[in-house]
Parts: C-alpha cells; structure tokens; sequence
C-alpha cells in the first residue's frame, strides 16, 4: 500500500472543474437568447481553464466534430418537432451527463425543471437558468402553458441552485414558487468599429432604417412594430432580422406582407454583419414581452443603437426605466406617434447613441458575467 502522505501531490495544480451545458440547441449555433448565453459564456470558461462539454441536437449539425475551439461536443437525437425536440433531447442528455459524472451539469430552460430529479438521484451537482415566463408566452396555450408552470415549480424544488437574469425575473419566481434564485444576467460586448458595407447587401443607407432583431413568435410583438411603423409616413425602411426554425403560420403571415419599406432578413448569424446593422440603423424596435434581460436589447446598446422598447418591467430594469432608451406601449398608434415624434429628433437619438454603450459597460460585459459564473461554480464544487 502506498502511504498516505505520499499519495498526495500538493505540488500538483487542482483538477479544472468540469461542466456540462444542458438545454441548447447546441454549439456553435447561436439565434436564441440561450445560445448567445453559451456561447459567450462557454468559450470564455474554456480560457480561463474549465472543460466545458455541450450537448447538441444531432440533427443540427451536418458537420459534427468533437471540439470546437477546446469546447467537447456531444450531438444526440431527437424527435423535429417544435414543442417537444428540446424535452427529448434534454431528458437524454441529463441522464448522459448523470453517468459521466461532471463537476456541475447547467441546465437551460425552466422546461427541463422536472429532469432535476435525475441529477438528485445520481448526487450529481445541477444549476438550472430560467429566463422567461414560458407559462405566460401566447405560444403556449392550455396544457403547455400548465406543464411550464408545473416544470418551473419542479426546477426550483429540485436544483441545487436556481438561476435567472433579472430582478424583476427574480420577484416574480419567488412570488410564484417559494424560492429566491439567484441573478446573474445576460451579457454583451461594446464595439466602436463597424463595416458599413454589409448594408449594401440588403440595398441600406445608414440612418435609412428602423431594426427589429428577434424570432418571429408572438410575445416578441413584431407583428405590432410593423403594424405601427407601416401607419407613419416615414420614408426609412424597417429590417426584421430572424424568423423561426420550423413551418409556422404567425412568421409566414409576417413574411408575407407586401411593402417596399419592408426588409425581412431571415437569421444572419455572421457577427459583424448583425454588429453593423445595429450600429447604422437610426432606431431599434424592441418588442420582447416575457423574458427577462433580452439579448438583443444588449447587442443593441452595446453596438450603439438608440433603443425604443416595449414598456415592460424587464426592458425598464435594463433601460433604467427610459434613462437609456425611448419606452412604448401597445396601444394602438402609441409607437407610431413615437417614431412620427423621432423622425424629426435626430438629436435625441444621437445622446442615447452615447449612452447604450456606457450602460453595458457598467453592468453587462461578459466578462464581469463570466465572473460571476465562475463564483458560483467555484462555490458549488467546494459544498460537493
């Protein structure tokens, strides 16, 4: 038998604690809010030393390597079916990652709730992010409206740490369901440089358009926004950048309106082109509804964009209730009298220009996010 005291190397730098990321679509494929997060937050844990794995939906991924850019992949199976790829998927990968054993598994989404009682059964350390009110969206009626209910109850029963984006997220999950999770928020990168000739692609000028960033589902009230801006005389152009991975009649009958002053775009996942379309356009439309601290509301004041949003608690939480950002509601003729009232303040838009920046900087980069990941993970390996 080797003695104790020297089977130990205290010489020997600590083992990287191991993550698994659950509930994605996967990496590097990034049009949701979930997969901005990991793939920010997965390639700078991947520098700072941590091994990350990810688990993707196979069908995804024509090309399916093993690592990218020192991230570990797996790709596993699932039904193609809008409602219910995700739970298959998450389901089998919970119970993979239970028998491989990770320091910690991060979960996304408030659906895979339920799938907690796998990580207690195997010991198996579990952070879950829930970043909407899925059982609110007009996408879930009925009973799947009653299962993201049931599963958000299961999450914050069963993980060891309950995470969300928002305060306001934060008040009403513990108004809901008893328990007070923890915030850590959604982050952006600031940018200065930009490539005006990507708005060749699409026949713009810069200033000579309003944007929309976001898929084309209900609760992000695009088909209000077009509604409205199509009810002014502005001679600019509106660009709705996204669309949806699935045959859906909401985002085909959007699609399908006929005006020269509308672009649709479909997703564009090259980075500098989305980074210039924000910072060219002369306002962004922001109508996201329920979830909590939105993504493309960060990209926006990140890359410089003056930001008109829907007045909900979310978007004044990141706005600081219009300080950073024009606010509207969704009274009939409320937006057009906005931009009607914009069109001939450049200046004001110029000053919030200004400002969007400084606002991520002072609470949203990735890296101060990044640091409070690495907080908690650290945290929760030293209770295993």
């Amino acid at each position: 038998m080797i003695p104790f005291s020297r089977a130990i190397d205290y010489n020997k730098e600590p083992m990287a604690i191991t993550i698994a990321v659950i509930g994605s679509r996967g990496y590097p494929f990034v049009y949701s809010g979930y997969e901005t997060l990991i793939e920010a937050l997965a390639e700078r844990l991947t520098d700072d030393g941590y091994k990350i794995t990810v688990y993707c939906h196979r069908n995804l991924f024509p090309q399916r390597p093993k690592n990218v850019r020192g991230i570990h992949l797996v790709y596993l199976p699932t039904i193609e079916h809008k409602n219910f790829s995700q739970f298959f998927h998450s389901l089998q990968a919970m119970a993979h990652a239970c028998v491989k054993r990770f320091s910690i598994v991060l979960v996304v989404n408030s659906a895979n709730g339920p799938f907690g009682v796998l990580a207690r059964f195997f010991r198996q350390k579990a952070v879950i992010h829930m970043d909407g009110l899925e059982w609110r969206r007009p996408k879930w009626r009925g009973l799947g409206a009653a299962y993201f209910r049931w599963a958000s109850k299961m999450a914050c029963r069963l993980y060891d740490v309950v995470l969300t984006d928002s305060r306001e997220m934060q008040r009403i999950i513990e108004q809901e369901f008893r328990r007070r999770p923890e915030v850590i928020a959604y982050g952006a990168d600031v940018r200065t440089a930009f490539r005006p000739e990507y708005l060749d692609k699409w026949h713009l000028s810069a200033r000579g358009y309003y944007l929309i960033v976001g898929r084309l589902i209900p609760d992000n009230n695009a088909d209000l926004m077009i509604r409205e801006f199509l009810g002014t005389r502005s001679p600019r152009k509106l660009v709705i950048v996204g669309d949806v991975p699935y045959r859906d009649a909401y985002a085909e009958r959007l699609k399908s309106l006929s005006d020269p002053r509308l672009v649709f775009t479909g997703y564009i996942r090259d980075r500098d082109e989305l980074a210039s379309l924000y910072a060219f356009c002369y306002a962004y439309l922001h109508g996201h509804e329920y979830g909590g601290t939105n993504p493309a509301l960060l990209g926006a004041l990140g890359f410089g964009a003056a930001v008109c949003a829907l007045n909900s608690v979310f978007n004044r939480e990141v706005l600081e209730d219009g300080a950073y950002g024009l606010l509207f509601n969704k009274a009939q003729g409320h937006l057009e009298r906005l931009i009607q009232t914009i069109e001939g303040q450049p200046g004001r838009l110029d000053a919030l220009r200004g400002k969007g920046p400084e606002r991520i900087a002072a609470a949203y980069t990735w890296e101060k996010i990044t640091t409070q990941y690495e907080a908690l993970f650290e945290r929760l390996v030293k209770t295993s």
